[in-house]
This record gives structure tokens, C-alpha cells and sequence, in this order.
């Protein structure tokens, strides 16, 4: 029982370890699961600025909020739009609002209203509330359409202006503390003095140059080693606040093929004679699942911008013309009527809404709303002025800045086609009530510009597609890529032997590409790449990801580095810091062959240049040599005057060798003291840019984004 007892023992201890260390193990598995809540994650946290929290679900809700604002067609990229302006705006808020707080900048509610309701207003009011023509301003009309709004808006109204209210606010502190700062520049006298002195100063030389282009890259070489010793050395000008990461991409083609597009003009061909005499083209088109469905509006040769479009508009109408390839579909077009109309018109308009356009709450029944429109065109009539019922009855929000009166209203315009159809296909001077899906409008034409014959036409388009075995050819070449290539090596072995010359894949060699957590795009790439970068940032260097279909492509990629927050790798910089290094090492070879300068005309001969001469060379740089400035600065130094220059100069462009024959003084064009002062005073304010790069730039901020989007 005692050797029993000493195996219970052992064992239960043994048991109880292990135990102690699945739960370690699975506390410690979700700790780093990247969203750990034991740990303080960031799951609900979007950013830190200068240590404060940025909420996440408050971002997000914000984000959803302004995208819905934009329809229900919104694509990925406005959403991503979205996202990296309300941060920006975050961070802006934060950094500057830090600023405000420490000079004492405040806007008061008589500074606020003196710019809201200005006759005069600046840009940003006149965008802020979406006025594009400044003679539709109406500040009395603002105010009463603010002062309503908060009386009886609903709350998304109450939102909007409280949004607007802010970003003027916001943009008034920004305006103050630009001024300070430019009205912060000095330049004293001594220093203008001095400026002035060396502008006067000129000199006589000759001088050879030899370009860093006579010796050929290739015979020069740059190591790892010696670019990470420049970025140390630069750290300031190199040094990253977030990670980035090198990926190297081949794109399959999975458009479609030449016998996909085959195919889909024999499914067309049979079908242009039942298209030529029905008499019914609405429901062909919808029987035979085109693309473009019958739309009853006139149109323009100019409004599509066809290729064919001289083709398709010179045949006669009941003609069917075509088939064409126009913009990735087959396209047979039948003309079906034609006239002449204005190519702008002028109107203006009431609505009677039946729903509020913003919040989608019901106005009036249609009854209600044909009524009202009646009346108000009988009002109107008796002579009652336009503008005085328009800011009354009207239900559309744009009466605010323009009235109820549109301009060069187009074919093409975004507007629903009762309004365009009345504004275009009746005579200037016609008044009347039109229903569309937003109510009932008393519209009035008062003006018209140009005319082009237009047409009525219907569309029958089928799409070129990538047949499923044209996809299928596609995905099997990429995953048979993905599966051959274990890492970078790999990759690049498998491609040059079984890819490239092949016409495998979209091009020859692979893209490249560095990216950053919340970049959206690739180089070369159609379509959103959001996904694919979100997975390089799971990645590790060396891995090869798998294939991933975006637009019309399957896309297999591989991490090639890593660049943490600080210097970027070698590898990373090469691209920026190699030239640097090779004409640093180039200028040394040059130096070394030239030696000890003693008679140009030699230093000339043996490296196949010439000997150049310039009589009015200036400090300030103007003149031949432009931007050399150790080289012009050796030709003013004392000690070189009357000789030549023993030690070779190192220059942007080459190495020089130089001759100093004279140095004197010339007339400065321009030495009125305080004129010099108000001039670089004035172009010291027009340089200035946004304070918020630099602040930026010494904030302390942690974007999570990346986990979110």
C-alpha cells in the first residue's frame, strides 16, 4: 500500500502541474488572442491620442452613420474614405484642441454667429452649408431655417446642425492659430543686412565636373550593413511611427476569354431579328435578361459616350443596330423615336412632399400633396411672388440656398425624370404640376440653352462574362502557385520557371508593393485590397498567403518584410538610401583617381570632360552651378581665391575640381531693408502649411483601425 501511496502522491502532483498549466496555457491563449480583455485588449478601443481612448463602437457608429448618408450604393471605397477622415478629424481634435487649451484660444458665440451669418461668408461657411453660388446666400434666411430646425427639427436635423455648428467652430480656432503663427515670423535687421552682403558677393571661376553617371552602378556595390548605418545616422529622416510591410504579387487573370466573348455574341445573333419587330421592347428586355432595362427617357449621341455611338444614332428609326462590344458587353440598340431638344434648362420648383426626404416621415398623402400643388399654382397665378411661397410650403431641403431654383438641368442630370422630362420638353414660360416619387412639384421653365437631336432608344446588353471554366483555369494556376512556393525563395523560383514568358499571369514579373495596416489599394490591382492587406499584417516574412480573388483576378502574394515602428530594415530603404550611398562611394573612387588638383586642364583630359568658365557666379546660388552649394561655397571661401582648389568637392551631381580667379562685389537688386522684410514676412505666411503634420508627428498616437476594418 505504501509503494501505492507514493504512486498517488507523485502522480497527483504531476496531475495537478499540468492541470495549472492547460489553464495557463488557455488564459495566456486568449490573453494574446489579440482582443484580450484579462490583459486591458483594445477590442473596444479604436486608437489612443496622446493617451486618450478612442471608442470603438463610437467611431463605428459614426462611420455607419455618414456612409448611410450617402445611399444605399455606397461602395467600399467611401466607407474607407469615411473611416480615415473621421480619424484624421479624431486626431486633429485632439492634437490641435491640446494647443487651443495652452495659448487660451476660444470661440465666442458673437465670433460664431458674426461668420455663420455673414454677408460676406468665407469658403467654409459657404461649404459647410453646401452653398456652391455665393449670390444664393441669404443669411436672414439661415438663420431662420437654424432658428426652426432647433425649435421643431427632428433629431437627425439637430444633429446635422450641431455636426456643421462644430466644424466651423473647429475651423475658426484653426484660422487663429495659423495667424499666430504667421504673424510670428520675424527677420531683424542685422539679418537682413547680412543677406544682403552676401548676395553682393560674386565670383569668377572655372571649374570640371565629373557626373557620378561615368561610372556605371553596377560596378559599385552597397551592403545591408552600410544603409543600416545611414539610417542610424538619419534617424530623424527615416524613422517610422508605424509598422509597414514589402510583399511581392502575381495576379491570375480570371477576365473573360476570347471564346467567352465568342460565346456570348452566338447567344446574342439569333436574337436581333425578335428584338427588330417586337413591338412590345420593355418586356423582350426583361424576357431575355439584358442588362439595361427599358428606360422611356430621351438621350443624347454625347450623354452615353459610346464608341460606336456614330453607328448606332445614324440608323433609322425601328432599326436595330449592332452587335457591339461596348464597355464589357455585347450591345444591340434599336431606335425607336427622335427629335430635337435644349441641351440645359433653367427651373424653378415647390414640392409638395409626401415623405421627409431626410428622415423619410410622412408629409402628406398623395391626395393631400396634388392638392396643395394645385393650390399653390393658383396662388401663384394671382400674382403672389414665387420666392415669398417657396420658403413656405416648399418640402424640398435645398430651398434654403438656391430658392427653388435649378440651373442647367442636363439629360445626365441626378435628378428623377418627371422633373428633367417637364424641364426639357416644354416651351420656356410653361407652368404645371408633375408627380414623381418624392410628390407633387409646381414647376415653372424659365430658361433654356442649345439643342441636339435626341432619341429614344432601347438596350439590349449582355455582359461578357468569364465563363466557369476561364475561373476555374485561374483559380487552379494560383493555388498551384501558392502550393509550390513555401517562402520568398520558393516563390521567386516557381514563378521564373513555371510563370513568367508564359502568359500565365498578368505580367512578366511580379509586383511589388509596400503597405501600411490601413491601406485599402495595391499597385496594379482593380479592386479593393483591403483583405489581402489584412492578412500580409497576420503574416509572417517569408509566408506565402493564399490566393485571394479580387476584380477580375486571383492574387497570390508573399511577405518579403517586416519593418517594425523605428528604422526601417535595409532591405525596406534600399530603394531611398542606395542612390545616396552610391554616389557617396562613387564620388570616393572619383576623388581617389583625381588626387591632388593641380591644373584643370588635365583633370579634364583624363575624364573626357570640359573646362567650364563662369564670370558672375553668386553666393545666393543663382547661376550655373544652381543648387551646388559646397562647391559655390568653396568658391567664396578667402583661402581659395586667386588659385586652385587643391582638394576635389563632392557635389550633388558629380565631383569638381575648381580654379577661384576673383572674387568681388555686385549690386544686390533689391537692398531696401524693410521692403526685404515685408517680402519674406509674405512669403513665410503663403509657405506655411497645416501646424497639424508637425504635431502630429510628436503626438503619441496608437491606430488600432486595423483590427476593424
Amino acid at each position: 500500500m505504501s509503494v501505492i501511496q507514493k504512486i498517488r502522491d507523485k502522480y497527483a502532483r504531476i496531475a495537478v502541474i499540468a492541470i495549472a498549466l492547460a489553464l495557463l496555457g488557455f488564459i495566456m491563449m486568449d490573453a494574446f488572442a489579440g482582443r484580450s480583455r484579462l490583459f486591458g485588449g483594445n477590442e473596444s478601443t479604436i486608437g489612443k491620442i496622446n493617451g486618450k481612448k478612442i471608442d470603438a463602437q463610437t467611431f463605428q457608429r459614426r462611420v455607419s452613420d455618414i456612409v448611410k448618408r450617402q445611399g444605399p450604393n455606397a461602395q467600399q471605397d467611401v466607407t474607407q474614405q469615411v473611416v480615415n477622415e473621421l480619424w484624421q478629424q479624431e486626431v486633429s481634435d485632439e492634437v490641435m484642441g491640446e494647443q487651443y487649451k495652452e495659448l487660451g484660444l476660444t470661440v465666442s458665440d458673437k465670433e460664431l454667429d458674426a461668420t455663420m451669418f455673414s454677408p460676406t461668408p468665407s469658403q467654409v461657411v459657404l461649404q459647410a452649408f453646401g452653398v456652391q453660388n455665393p449670390q444664393q446666400w441669404d443669411p436672414a434666411q439661415l438663420r431662420q431655417t437654424i432658428n426652426q430646425i432647433k425649435k421643431s427639427g427632428t433629431a437627425e436635423q439637430k444633429q446635422q446642425l450641431t455636426e456643421t455648428v462644430d466644424y466651423l467652430e473647429k475651423q475658426i480656432l484653426m484660422s487663429k492659430y495659423i495667424a499666430l503663427l504667421a504673424n510670428s515670423s520675424y527677420f531683424p535687421k542685422w539679418f537682413l543686412e547680412k543677406r544682403n552682403v552676401d548676395n553682393s558677393q560674386m565670383a569668377k571661376a572655372a571649374y570640371v565636373s565629373v557626373p557620378y553617371t561615368s561610372i556605371a552602378d553596377s560596378t559599385v556595390k552597397v551592403t545591408d550593413a552600410e544603409i543600416e548605418d545611414y539610417l542610424k545616422a538619419h534617424k530623424k529622416d527615416y524613422e517610422q511611427k508605424e509598422e509597414s510591410r514589402s510583399i511581392s504579387y502575381v495576379q491570375f487573370s480570371a477576365a473573360p476569354s476570347s471564346a467567352d466573348s465568342a460565346a456570348v455574341r452566338e447567344k446574342m445573333l439569333p436574337l436581333k431579328d425578335s428584338f427588330q419587330h417586337t413591338s412590345n421592347v420593355k418586356d423582350f428586355l426583361i424576357n431575355n435578361r439584358s442588362l439595361a432595362q427599358y428606360n422611356d427617357s430621351w438621350i443624347s449621341a454625347k450623354d452615353l459616350q459610346l464608341q460606336n455611338s456614330d453607328s448606332i444614332f445614324k440608323a433609322p428609326v425601328g432599326s436595330v443596330s449592332g452587335p457591339f462590344v461596348e464597355q464589357g458587353a455585347y450591345l444591340l440598340v434599336k431606335i425607336l423615336d427622335k427629335k430635337t431638344q435644349p441641351d440645359t434648362a433653367k427651373v424653378r420648383h415647390i414640392l409638395i412632399g409626401l415623405n421627409d426626404p431626410q428622415t423619410g416621415t410622412p408629409l402628406h398623402d398623395s391626395v393631400t400633396a396634388k392638392r396643395i400643388a394645385d393650390s399653390v399654382k393658383n396662388v401663384i397665378a394671382s400674382g403672389v411672388p414665387f420666392d415669398s411661397v417657396v420658403m413656405k410650403v416648399s418640402d424640398d431641403p435645398g430651398k434654403l440656398m438656391n430658392r427653388g431654383v435649378y440651373d442647367s438641368i442636363t439629360r445626365t442630370a441626378q435628378l428623377v425624370p418627371e422633373f428633367k422630362d417637364f424641364a426639357l420638353n416644354n416651351p420656356v414660360g410653361t407652368k404645371g404640376v408633375v408627380k414623381s416619387q418624392f410628390g407633387y412639384h409646381y414647376m415653372e421653365v424659365l430658361n433654356q440653352r442649345g439643342s441636339s437631336p435626341v432619341y429614344k432608344a432601347a438596350f439590349f446588353v449582355l455582359p461578357i462574362e468569364a465563363s466557369a471554366e476561364t475561373q476555374t483555369n485561374a483559380s487552379n494556376a494560383a493555388t498551384m502557385f501558392a502550393g509550390n512556393a513555401k517562402d520568398e525563395k520558393s516563390f521567386k523560383e516557381y514563378f521564373d520557371k513555371n510563370i513568367k514568358g508564359k502568359k500565365v499571369a498578368t505580367t512578366d514579373a511580379p509586383l511589388t508593393a509596400t503597405v501600411r495596416p490601413m491601406e485599402y489599394n495595391l499597385p496594379g490591382v482593380q479592386g479593393s485590397a483591403r483583405e489581402l492587406i489584412r492578412d500580409v499584417f497576420k503574416a509572417s516574412k517569408g509566408d506565402v498567403l493564399n490566393p485571394i480573388s479580387i476584380g477580375s483576378n486571383f492574387i497570390v502574394a508573399v511577405v518579403t518584410d517586416v519593418s517594425e515602428p523605428g528604422l526601417p530594415s535595409a532591405s525596406a530603404a534600399r530603394q531611398m538610401v542606395e542612390p545616396i550611398l552610391l554616389n557617396k562611394k562613387k564620388a570616393d573612387k572619383i576623388k581617389s583617381q583625381i588626387g591632388k588638383v593641380t591644373d584643370l586642364n588635365t583633370i579634364a583630359s583624363k575624364f573626357n570632360q570640359q573646362v567650364q568658365t563662369a564670370d558672375s557666379i553668386r553666393f545666393s546660388g543663382a547661376g550655373p552651378l544652381g543648387f551646388e552649394g559646397k562647391v559655390i561655397g568653396a568658391m567664396f571661401n578667402p583661402a581659395n581665391k586667386g588659385k586652385v582648389c587643391e582638394e576635389p568637392i563632392a557635389g550633388q551631381m558629380g565631383v569638381y575640381a575648381i580654379r577661384v580667379d576673383n572674387t568681388f562685389t555686385g549690386a544686390v537688386e533689391n537692398a531696401n531693408i524693410e521692403q526685404q522684410r515685408q517680402m519674406l514676412e509674405m512669403q513665410s505666411r503663403q509657405q506655411m502649411g497645416s501646424p497639424l503634420e508637425l504635431l502630429q508627428k510628436r503626438a503619441n498616437i496608437k491606430d488600432y483601425r486595423a483590427k476593424f476594418y
